[in-house]
């Protein structure tokens, strides 16, 4: 397996990200992921060569961290690469910022529950309109120069957000961020095109969100019928959101996989692995060892230009069922 620079950054990948918004959330009563079930999960994905863990201070009230955090203690932690992220606080009042005083109290509780002295990646989880992005930016800038945080990173926004956040930091000198984390995928691209286009100008890493968008790239979903019991669509009543041009995708996407001998899943996740624009290393979550496992295949997959291709190109079809 080809481990990848993620971005500008110093640091050395896996192809995928392993996502652990799962451990210690709760879905209608039901405990999606337990301690138990995270370590084995951690466990497999590190057996499979994937060196990168997202997390957040929101995951699970902080269990996400934590079960992180005593996973990590039987590893070397230089060969781990964590990437973690604020704007929710996890305790005490219940808000959403970014001002110095939440990031400064936020971090400290995330390295606490993690049990290590730094993080590799820093994340905001949304921009905060509230508080000066100056403000941010300085506090984070402070954390890098710390050694607290060693790449700062944000999440979900608008591109104009992230375009006036980059020219702030060029003007005052202070650390940007390097790696973007949307929601991105095969069958979901227009709405964060011109999110993309300013990390593909500024050679910044895209880390995307729900790279199967909530398993619709697996092939589980029908168009006539009602999402799989317990899937994200499920549970987010997703039933009959998808528009043409993703079935198309999702058409093309279960053609190619027929041909190389892949799962639907592997080939979506291949497409975004292989963008050649930014580099892109796709955050993959899994209910169980056998679904990381075959997630996993997706980094030994080689698919051919031409397969890519009919895969972008059928979302961009425009056919009656469109207009």
């Amino acid at each position: 397996m080809e481990y990848r620079r993620l971005g500008s950054t110093g640091l050395t990948v896996s192809p995928l990200c392993f996502g652990t918004w799962r451990f210690g959330k709760e879905s209608n009563g039901t405990l999606e992921t337990d301690r138990e079930t995270a370590h084995e999960l951690l466990d497999a994905a590190w057996d499979r060569g994937i060196n990168f863990v997202d997390t957040a201070n929101s995951y699970g009230g902080g269990k996400s961290e934590e079960w992180i955090g005593e996973w990590l203690a039987d590893h070397d932690r230089e060969d781990v690469v964590i990437a973690s992220k604020v704007w929710w606080r996890s305790r005490g009042v219940p808000e959403r910022t970014l001002s110095r005083k939440a990031i400064r109290s936020e971090i400290q509780d995330t390295l606490e529950r993690l049990d290590t002295d730094y993080l590799d990646v820093y994340y905001i989880h949304r921009f905060d309109d509230e508080t000066p992005i100056r403000e941010t930016l300085r506090t984070l800038d402070d954390l890098v120069r710390e050694g607290t945080v060693r790449y700062l990173a944000a999440s979900s926004g608008a591109a104009w957000k992230l375009t006036k956040a980059l020219w702030r930091s060029d003007l005052e000198n202070l650390e940007r961020f390097e790696i973007t984390q949307p929601r991105f995928n095969a069958a979901y691209r227009e709405e964060v095109e011109d999110y993309l286009d300013v990390c593909a100008d500024q050679n910044l890493a895209v880390c995307p969100y729900s790279p199967l968008e909530g398993g619709f790239l697996t092939g589980k979903y029908e168009r006539d019928g009602d999402p799989p019991k317990g899937s994200r669509g499920d549970l987010n009543d997703w039933n009959g959101r998808f528009d043409e041009r993703q079935w198309r995708v999702l058409e093309a996407v279960q053609s190619v996989a027929r041909e190389a001998g892949a799962t639907p899943a592997q080939v979506a996740l291949r497409w975004c692995i292989d963008r050649e624009r930014f580099t892109c290393v796709p955050i993959v979550g899994a209910r169980s060892v056998e679904q990381l496992e075959e997630n996993a295949g997706a980094m030994e997959l080689s698919l051919t230009d031409e397969q890519l291709g009919r895969i972008t190109d059928a979302y961009a079809e425009e056919t009656e069922g469109d207009r």
